[in-house]
């Protein structure tokens, strides 16, 4: 899809909101239009996989997948974004993704969104606050899922 077909839907993403229009449109010049069908794993925990998704449409599980099976520690859908360590090069991919449903996502380079952020620190800085924001929310979906698997035990152990 052309970069100004994919404006209006960039536009609409949550992920965007504090960004200046031209900064959008800097954005959606990077952003190109993905999809994959149900049970497509788009990355697995320590990849080095450089892509950056806002989700337009379905449903991803983000996962810990150790050895055996998965552990599903957030459902993402419409508005949600994934793989922020993306843009921390050479870092690797904290959990697994893994589509549950037929989904749609514009897609970027993190190396490419890394080159905009130090090319124009102002976009960088609402690029990073942006994502310190995606790293906090699974911070808490994290710390609630060992909540709710831990609790109960915790509890009945006395502590």
């Amino acid at each position: 899809m052309a970069e100004g077909m994919l404006l209006p839907l960039l536009e609409k993403q949550p992920f965007v909101a504090g960004f200046k229009p031209h900064q959008i449109t800097k954005l959606a010049a990077l952003a190109k239009e993905v999809r994959f069908g149900p049970d497509h794993v788009l990355f697995r925990e320590g990849d080095e996989c450089s892509e950056f998704y806002l989700v337009i449409s379905g449903m991803v599980a983000l996962e810990i997948a150790p050895p055996g099976q998965a552990f599903r520690v957030d459902t993402l859908s419409a508005g949600d974004e994934l793989g922020w360590s993306s843009v921390l090069m050479g870092q690797g991919k904290y959990f697994q993704a893994r589509t549950l449903e037929d989904v749609r996502a514009l897609v970027f380079d993190g190396r490419d969104l890394r080159a905009m952020c130090e090319a124009d620190t102002a976009f960088g800085f609402v690029l990073m606050l942006r994502l310190l924001g995606v790293v906090a929310e699974r911070l808490q979906a994290t710390r609630l899922q060992v909540l709710d698997t831990f609790w109960p035990v915790a509890k009945r152990a006395g502590n």
